[in-house]
């Protein structure tokens, strides 16, 4: 992965970041906000809300969740953690 003296983590064009436990959990996330309609596609397009989906993922996420735990460092933890309790908060105001 390479990046620029400002920002070492920036991705170059076309470059994809090192896949990791939490670049995996926050393309999860990322794939449920497009579902909510919060989100733009890969495309930059605004989706059409499923909230079908976005209970899917949401579920996909928290099993992940669980069958991890005690497995996971504190910053995933934490991250697994926040990121459960914001889509949950967005499906609610996405359903009402």
């Amino acid at each position: 992965m390479s990046g620029t003296a400002d920002h070492p983590t920036a991705v170059a064009e076309g470059e994809l970041p090192e896949v990791d436990f939490s670049t995996f959990v926050l393309s999860l996330a990322h794939s449920a906000l497009v579902h909510l309609g919060v989100a733009p596609t890969i495309d930059g397009e605004r989706a059409e809300r499923d909230l079908t989906l976005a209970k899917q993922t949401i579920d996909v996420l928290a099993i992940l969740a669980e069958k991890t735990k005690g497995n996971l460092t504190g910053q995933e933890e934490r991250l697994m953690e926040q990121l459960l309790y914001d889509l949950r908060l967005q499906y609610v105001e996405a359903s009402k």
